[in-house]
């Protein structure tokens, strides 16, 4: 809320208190510091993190330092960028030679480089990054056509079956490179993300999508379809949160309507199940994944106060802040103990504690 709208509403005897306010900034910038200064002792003498050839991890971690306000020229993020500059292909492509993981970390990587993009001079990367990209997108170049539930998906590089998370990703990286809502990756991703979702819509006929019709999203519809949440006794994919926030982000990536039906049905889905505590469906499972899909899909959505089905109003920058400077260890980091999903790693997490926590930074005009 602005400073303009606080006098306004004083002045016209609105009480302020039900409005947002944001995170305290002493406890955002303490967060942040020490999870800064943890993550520059443990990167590697060649700018990597956790292991030379974890490209996901240090591209992550890369991100997390420079949304963070690390300049390009700090010398933990120059040596982290210079690292990632090695694992440039000839394809365009930016992953580890052996990497059955092509599309993650080039997603990853690429939304590294744009962060450090100041003033063009990766614009050569990023480019053949988004071609790449492209290329591993599953659509008519796979010898399918619209009708095939993988159809505009992204999964893991060795072509595997497509699923929400890696299309997330890749989306992320399309919207920071600059790709419109029109692009025709950007739209065909958004009939694979379409079919992600519990709900039974013209944009959605595959055999799951009547079977929960609770607006939530699920792990992939392609190859039959699954779910990291369990089934239904109907055979049903069950929704969980992570991927819910993430196909809601997508769809409005993809310029889908706040008042579209896939829309309303994911917004009433998180309303119901608005926590800090679990990832939704899942428990524990992926919780930093979570809160970092979490803040950056109702940051995209531009929501400062959300408000849950039973009307409880939150402010979910204050709210998020302060939960993971709880969680915060003494030495700066984050640890999941549930250790699934690389998030027994320190770095993996923090990085996400962190990139969560540069969506609780108050906006401009704030």
């Amino acid at each position: 809320m602005t400073l303009r709208l606080l006098i306004a509403f004083a002045l016209l005897g609105i009480p302020v208190t039900s409005f947002a306010t944001g995170p305290d900034a002493s406890v955002l910038r303490s967060s942040q510091t020490q999870g800064i200064n943890f993550l520059k002792t443990t990167q590697a003498d060649d700018g990597s993190w956790t292991a030379p050839d974890a490209v996901g991890i240090t591209a992550l971690a890369t991100t997390a330092l420079l949304k963070s306000g690390l300049s390009i020229e700090e010398p933990s993020v120059a040596k982290a960028l210079a690292h990632l500059q090695t694992f440039v292909q000839k394809d365009g492509g930016i992953y580890h030679q052996n990497s059955q993981h092509r599309n993650y970390e080039t997603s990853i990587a690429l939304l590294a480089f744009q962060a450090a993009n100041t003033n063009g001079q990766y614009d050569p990367i990023t480019v053949k990054a988004v071609a790449f990209l492209k290329g591993l997108q599953w659509d008519e170049s796979e010898g399918i056509d619209q009708s095939d539930t993988a159809y505009g998906g992204a999964g893991y590089g060795s072509h595997e079956r497509p699923d929400m998370s890696n299309t997330q990703f890749m989306l992320d990286a399309f919207i920071a490179a600059g790709l419109t809502k029109d692009d025709p990756a950007v739209q065909k991703a958004l009939v694979f993300v379409s079919r992600a979702q519990n709900l039974e819509t013209e944009h959605n006929t595959t055999p799951h999508a009547g079977k929960i019709e609770d607006g939530g999203f699920y792990y992939t519809p392609a190859a039959g379809g699954e779910t990291k949440a369990g089934l239904t006794p109907n055979g049903g994919l069950r929704s969980y949160a992570s991927m819910t926030y993430a196909g809601l982000k997508s769809m409005i990536y993809a310029g889908v309507s706040k008042d579209d039906q896939r829309v309303q049905a994911a917004t009433e889905w998180i309303k119901r199940f608005y926590t800090l505590d679990e990832n939704p469906g899942i428990g524990q499972q992926g919780l930093f994944y979570y809160y970092h899909t979490f803040a950056k899909t109702l940051s995209v959505l531009e929501v400062d106060e959300f408000e849950e089905a039973n009307g409880t109003r939150h402010d979910w920058r204050k709210e998020l802040t302060t939960h993971l400077a709880t969680l915060q260890q003494d030495n700066g980091s984050w640890l999941n103990p549930t250790d699934r999903w690389y998030e027994g790693d320190p770095n993996l997490v923090t990085a996400y504690a962190l990139l969560a926590l540069s969506y609780c930074e108050p906006t401009a005009d704030e």
